[in-house]
């Protein structure tokens, strides 16, 4: 996927809000690419133009080509509320399927592999209102990998979530994409859940959100779970804030 000098401005009173401005990136071939950056500064309307629920002002966004055996569609997971409400689990985690006409048997036997291994054995015709938010956010996941698009793009899934929940879906997550490699671009506040996914992290600052630093991340996949208290892992962590500490506080002193 290559973005190139994305510009988002919103109608207000009394003047026009830019919120982004002449963002450009591409992601390599099944990278998992994160955008981390202070509260305000167009994460999420980044993703909301990358997805075309925003129309830019000016810029484009090119989706490359997808193996023919991939969907070549983009979806977009949110932090919240990513399934539908009146659909039972396993329905939403077939949705995707269903659009794509893959009969009834074949999708429901594909479902229950990630239902069991996620840990919604027995939850099938539950509905959402019955689940708790990281049960929710297992599903949507799911639902995510089972459609298979070109691209995921996620919007800080697991915000919400404890610090444990966090962690066990972060490892699905790893464990799910390094079987399946797609583009993922994941929007995230937390420095670590960055480093631990990703193969590129982009700090943007704004408004207007502008990306201010690229930085790749050097570890090697299959990435496990205490990765996050290595020397090098650590380091990485330490850089990171160096550059988005000065931007965190100068919102806060603003704000």
């Amino acid at each position: 996927m290559k973005v190139s000098h994305l510009t988002v401005t919103f109608d207000a009173n009394p003047a026009p809000v830019t919120a982004l401005r002449d963002v450009s990136f591409e992601t390599g071939e099944n990278e998992f690419l994160t955008f981390i950056g202070p509260s305000g500064c167009g994460k999420t309307t980044l993703l909301r133009a990358v997805s075309g629920l925003v129309a830019p002002r000016t810029g484009s966004v090119e989706r490359l080509p997808a193996p023919a055996d991939r969907n070549q569609q983009l979806l977009l997971v949110f932090q919240e509320d990513s399934v539908f409400p009146w659909l039972t689990v396993l329905d939403n985690a077939t949705f995707g399927l269903r659009m794509q006409g893959v009969p009834a048997v074949e999708r429901e036997a594909r479902a229950r592999v990630l239902l069991e291994r996620f840990g919604l054995a027995g939850r099938e015709h539950a509905y959402p209102h019955q689940l708790s938010l990281g049960m929710k956010q297992r599903v949507a996941v799911i639902r995510c990998f089972l459609s298979d698009p070109a691209v995921m793009l996620m919007d800080e899934p697991f915000a919400a979530l404890d610090t444990q929940t966090r962690m066990t879906l972060q490892q699905e997550l790893l464990s799910l994409w390094e079987q399946s490699p797609k583009t993922v671009v994941f929007v995230t506040h937390d420095i670590e859940e960055a480093i631990l996914l990703s193969d590129r992290v982009l700090i943007l600052d704004g408004p207007p959100g502008a990306i201010v630093h690229d930085i790749r991340v050097p570890f090697a996949r299959p990435r496990r779970p205490t990765l996050v208290l290595d020397a090098a892992f650590l380091e990485l962590k330490r850089t990171i804030w160096s550059r988005l500490a000065p931007l965190t506080n100068r919102h806060a002193v603003v704000a």
